[in-house]
């Protein structure tokens, strides 16, 4: 019996090493396979060597005014009558628009010892001034290198600053959803401030143009942080805080350094961003569009339309062909074709795959220059009509297809001055100027010769086409 004891006894506890063994064994095979802690004991380590390279700054812009103070006297009951209206101009004036100074804040990084920093485009546009303030307090004046209205990115540049910290750039590509981040910036002009939380999620798409490609995450992002790094866990800068959305709380979206770096490598050398063209209008292959035209798998984009001269004309594309592939790259949506279009080369040959009738064909098209939106055409370093206070652009079939006019020559107004002699002889925005002093007008360089050869003249009468108003005869004074 007490054998017996004793076995039972000696039988358990090998029973219980074993367990214990196992239990050490898998716990150790766990541990080996289990993904790195990406929770760190605090974030002051983390930001201490980023958080020199990141910069305030502050601007100031020229903006228009309307007489918006006065406007709650400008409402019933009292509209429509007159003795009010020549009482209120009589004491205040007509309310007309002025100019009159706004200040702005953002951040941005450092990218260069020589002095470049990435920030938004909306943070230095029109800005008269801008004021870049570092950690330590030293303050330096900022030009504008080159901007991208189209993604929302700028690049500036101080000078005769010594002994700065540059961030090192990570991979947004290797950024996975759920990992840690930390934003800094100066939201509400409140410097240096650090803020945490974690990828969202990628490849979000908020409206904001053709390459929305955001990282969405819940650290504070708030006005003022634009323009400021994302960081990964390693101190690099995966991201650039751009929008937030006003209705939502814990959502923010950072620019994708991947999409950034070349955009930024573009404005350092030209000032500009240079983009491939196709000169085509597309939409995506739904189901009822795919099953009426035979396609398997909703794989393409269908072709609207093909803009006349441009590269996909000239190379043989047709309305209601359906790209597959470009360059032997499967294109599945209309986001998934601009993004391929705009990496290509202008002047270089893209072989484009479509279905036509069921049958696959290829053309070799010579791939052109996206034109820029009418709203952004002249703002990376643009030429001012100094005289008389606005800008052209020469007509492209883009322009002409915005303005619905059916003209390819002429040159279309893309800047007003506010209180010019542009503006007071009634020239707009999106006006195409046909002729100077019955003289036909080709081109920008035609133009400015035009007007240079005509100043000492009494004055210069434009021919303009204006959408929804027709022909339209200017006096310039």
């Amino acid at each position: 019996m007490k054998h017996s004891f004793s076995f039972t006894r000696f039988m358990a506890v090998l029973v219980m090493l074993g367990f214990i063994f196992g239990c050490s064994f898998q716990g150790a095979e766990a541990a080996k396979n289990a993904p790195v802690r990406m929770i760190p004991e605090n974030f002051s380590a983390l930001t201490k060597n980023v958080s020199p390279a990141v910069v305030h700054i502050r601007v100031e812009k020229t903006v228009n005014g309307s007489g918006a103070e006065l406007r709650q006297f400008d409402s019933q009951p009292f509209r429509g009558d007159d003795r009010f209206k020549d009482f209120f101009d009589h004491f205040f004036g007509e309310r007309s628009p002025h100019e009159y100074k706004q200040n702005g804040l953002g951040t941005g990084f450092i990218i260069d010892a020589d002095g470049y920093i990435v920030t938004n485009n909306h943070v230095v546009k029109d800005a008269d001034k801008i004021k870049v303030v570092l950690k330590d307090k030293r303050e330096f004046d900022a030009e504008v290198v080159g901007r991208d209205p189209q993604t929302d990115l700028a690049l500036i540049k101080i000078d005769g600053a010594n002994d700065l910290t540059v961030v090192r750039l990570g991979s947004s590509n290797k950024l996975q959803v759920g990992e840690w981040v930390a934003a800094i910036g100066s939201p509400f002009g409140l410097e240096q401030t650090v803020t945490a939380g974690i990828v969202s999620a990628k490849g979000r798409v908020i409206g904001s143009g053709p390459y929305d490609d955001f990282i969405q995450t819940d650290a504070s992002i708030n006005p003022g942080n634009s323009g400021g790094p994302l960081i990964n866990m390693t101190g690099e800068v995966v991201g650039i805080n751009t929008a937030i959305i006003a209705s939502g709380q814990g959502i923010g979206f950072a620019i994708p350094i991947d999409l950034a770096t070349g955009i930024i490598q573009q404005l350092k050398a030209s000032g500009e961003v240079t983009r491939g063209w196709l000169g085509i209008t597309i939409q995506d292959l739904k189901e009822d569009l795919a099953e009426y035209y035979g396609v398997k798998g909703k794989n393409g984009v269908l072709v609207a339309s093909v803009i006349p001269g441009d590269p996909a004309d000239q190379a043989g594309i047709k309305p209601h062909d359906i790209i597959i592939d470009v360059n032997g790259e499967k294109v599945t949506t209309s986001r998934d074709l601009t993004t391929k279009s705009a990496k290509l080369d202008v002047g270089e040959k893209a072989t484009v795959t479509v279905l036509r009738d069921g049958k696959q064909k290829r053309f070799d098209v010579e791939v052109g220059k996206r034109p820029m939106p009418l709203a952004d055409v002249g703002t990376s370093r643009p030429e001012k009509e100094a005289e008389f206070g606005f800008q052209v652009a020469d007509l492209t079939p883009e322009m002409a297809r915005r303005l619905n006019v059916d003209n390819d020559k002429g040159v279309v107004v893309v800047g007003v001055n506010a209180d010019s002699k542009a503006e007071k002889a009634g020239i707009q925005k999106g006006d195409l100027i046909l002729e100077v002093n019955r003289q036909d007008v080709e081109s920008v360089s035609e133009f400015k010769k035009l007007m240079k050869n005509d100043k000492d003249a009494k004055g210069m009468d434009l021919l303009v086409k204006r959408m929804q108003a027709g022909y339209v005869v200017i006096h310039l004074a």
